[in-house]
């Protein structure tokens, strides 16, 4: 059985990281999903003054090191970072295509940060949309044209509100192919 580890990158609500953990419980019925209670430091390193953002790749490789510890194939970093890759404005994730590590930030995902009032509800269903689809990433799957796919690059929250949870069903095939092997 497949299994993930929830990686605390600096203080995160445990009631967070356990909505994630049951969420990704229930689209990958089949993967044991677990949170880790070792928090990982946030690296100093990582931080670019100038953008005042954290550079994810960076945060992502040290994520990785955690898979082995984890005793896990696979881990999600959930961070409460502003992150961002060169070229880009910001990203709300990273993860490795087929690959152990992923990450994602709840920094954006709040209604707050764009002037709207607080919604638990849809800051958890943002999280989880974007647990689920880094996490598909590590197993082996890109970017979905289907803009309902969870798969679906989001390019602003918008993106991310306007997809679905899941998979499209093209996608959700090449997700059992992975996880049979």
């Amino acid at each position: 059985m497949l299994k993930i580890v929830i990686l605390p990158v600096g203080q995160v609500a445990a009631d967070v990281l356990k909505s994630i953990q049951s969420g990704l419980k229930d689209i990958f019925p089949k993967i044991e999903v677990d949170v880790l209670k070792t928090v990982m430091a946030i690296p100093r390193e990582a931080y670019n003054s100038s953008r005042r953002q954290y550079h994810s790749t960076y945060i992502l490789a040290k994520v990785d090191d955690y898979v082995g510890k984890a005793k896990a194939k696979h881990v999600l970093g959930v961070a409460e970072l502003d992150l961002y890759v060169p070229n880009l404005n910001f990203v709300f994730g990273e993860a490795q295509c087929l690959g152990r590590a992923a990450l994602i930030s709840l920094f954006r995902l709040k209604p707050e940060f764009y002037g709207a009032q607080s919604n638990r509800e849809l800051f958890l269903e943002r999280a989880l949309k974007e647990a689920v689809h880094e996490i598909g990433h590590t197993l082996g799957l890109g970017h979905c044209k289907n803009s309902f796919c969870v798969m679906f690059f989001s390019n602003s929250i918008k993106d991310t509100d306007e997809k679905r949870a899941e998979f499209c069903e093209q996608c959700r095939l090449m997700i059992l192919r992975a996880l049979e092997n």
